[in-house]
């Protein structure tokens, strides 16, 4: 292995950060030239202030849903006996992204990478004749310089995307990335999006105490999941008051100002937008519902134009996002990619595997290709549901032979203990040797509770292995056991058969 390599990683998220600390350790030296902050808009702008305020949200609903089943009485006459101050919690929220951006930058430093901040681009010409590329970073001021590396790990990340009609202003019309500097929390917020982020955000709102309308353009939410974990997610929406407009699109989104009874426009009111002032939104079906604010989450579009990456001989697809096989290799020599401009799979553990897996080649280190088929995933909406896996579209389509097994938690003595009604467990199988292939949990914490899934799926466990083993009684975990020893009979019924 070579002892020094010069590594230049532009984009200081998830994906260059976690590969900064492992070529360091392999003994190379490591440049990172980060534009916002270490930790990306992971930490400082998606998954770490999400889940912040998410945690806020778990805490409300877990109180509405069940203080009075459990037997707790509050004084007062309100109909919602407790409420959240949301200028206080995206304080906290922006406190913690900001402090773990500050301990990732230490982490770095310390194992000796050096920061730059700036932008940074492949420059032209391709490779030189020693084999080393040429990075140029440009400085806010406009200063550059060049840097040259043996290999360039490229990981920018995305944006959130916007529709040329419904055009953000920080104010009334949101994406996701705005929604911190909010003082006071929308009385009447329209979620454009079912996906994952538009899905965790509508129900995180409607916790805290806002009347959500969510506009699906599909037939129901999260439709790239589970199909039962997406009912049971779209029911718990209904239940709790939620308007799920499904099969419609968001044709345009408007700022309506507000007229005082002079004719003149109300004034501002700072980050809330102009007092009185309601946002519009016109749907495909002609009809414009109306609401205080609307968050836009429609996608995102991968950081990948301006970057010299086609010049470089870096392949794109129509997407624009970088071509890459499973050590994280782009179609040019010595440029690598990870994270979420790469659309490999949009989590922040997969950019950081990527980035470590990128480093173990580059530096002749062993290595282990990525494995998509191992991976867990959480979406954090309450219930939250987490997968792990094949799916059942793998099944449904053939991709995979396998036997599901669907175990309600209603009826897990944890469950009915503490007032959970909604969710499930399920596992799948191969008919034969009864390994475990995938898994879904349905349920509050399922994030904690697909471990055990993933460790069975990691290493190709049997439903009779997951069985035997031990859980606590009573717990929501012994619902994978029970379901492992459902599938269990199950498949040998259907292999006598």
């Amino acid at each position: 292995m070579v002892l020094v390599t010069r590594i230049v990683i532009i984009g200081g998220g998830p994906g260059g950060y976690e590969a900064a600390l492992v070529a360091a350790q392999l003994g190379a030296e490591v440049t990172v030239v980060d534009r916002d902050g270490l930790g990306g808009a992971a930490v400082l702008t998606d998954c770490v202030p999400s889940k912040t305020l998410i945690a806020t949200a778990e805490v409300m609903t877990g109180f509405d849903a069940s203080y009075q089943e459990l037997g707790i009485t509050l004084d007062g006459e309100s109909d919602r006996p407790i409420s959240v101050d949301l200028g206080k919690v995206n304080r906290r929220v922006k406190r913690l992204a900001i402090a773990q951006s500050h301990d990732i930058t230490q982490s770095v430093t310390r194992a000796g990478v050096t920061v730059l901040r700036g932008t940074g681009r492949l420059g032209g010409g391709g490779q030189a004749a020693d084999g080393s590329r040429e990075v140029v970073v440009t400085a806010a001021d406009g200063s550059t310089q060049s840097l040259r590396a043996d290999a360039v790990l490229v990981a920018t990340g995305v944006h959130p995307r916007e529709a040329p009609d419904a055009r953000p202003d920080g104010e009334r019309i949101l994406n996701w990335t705005q929604v911190y500097d909010l003082e006071e929390l929308p009385a009447e917020l329209i979620v454009v999006g079912s996906g994952v982020t538009g899905a965790e955000f509508a129900g995180a709102y409607q916790a805290l105490g806002s009347k959500v309308t969510l506009v699906s353009s599909r037939d129901r939410v999260l439709p790239g999941e589970d199909p039962d974990a997406a009912a049971v997610l779209e029911d718990v929406f209904r239940r709790r008051g939620m308007n799920v407009m499904s099969r419609l699109r968001a044709e345009s989104v408007k700022v309506v100002s507000a007229k005082t009874e002079e004719g003149a426009s109300s004034p501002k009111a700072g980050k809330e937008g102009r007092a009185g002032d309601r946002v519009e939104v016109t749907l495909s079906n002609g009809e414009v519902i109306s609401g205080t604010h609307c968050l836009i989450a429609i996608g995102s579009i991968p950081n990948t134009a301006e970057l010299g990456l086609e010049e470089a001989g870096v392949k794109l697809n129509d997407w624009g996002q970088i071509k890459v096989d499973r050590v994280s290799r782009t179609s040019a020599p010595g440029v690598y990619a990870a994270g979420d401009c790469t659309g490999v799979f949009m989590l922040a553990s997969v950019a950081a595997m990527q980035g470590r897996i990128a480093m173990y080649h580059a530096l002749g280190d062993a290595v282990q290709p990525l494995n998509l088929k191992t991976i867990a995933s959480n979406i954090f909406t309450d219930p939250e549901i987490a997968t792990v896996g094949y799916t059942a579209a793998d099944v449904s389509c053939g991709k995979m032979d396998a036997v599901e097994v669907k175990l309600p938690l209603r009826g897990n003595p944890r469950a009915k203990m503490q007032g959970i009604r909604d969710g499930f467990v399920k596992l799948f199988c191969r008919p034969g040797t009864g390994i475990v292939v995938g898994g879904v949990v349905v349920a509050p914490r399922a994030s904690e509770l697909i471990h055990s899934i993933s460790l069975a799926v990691d290493n190709s466990l049997t439903v009779e292995q997951v069985a035997s083993a031990f859980t606590v009684y009573p717990s929501l975990s012994g619902s994978t056991a029970e379901a492992a020893r459902q599938l269990h009979i199950r498949k040998r019924a259907e292999s006598e058969s």
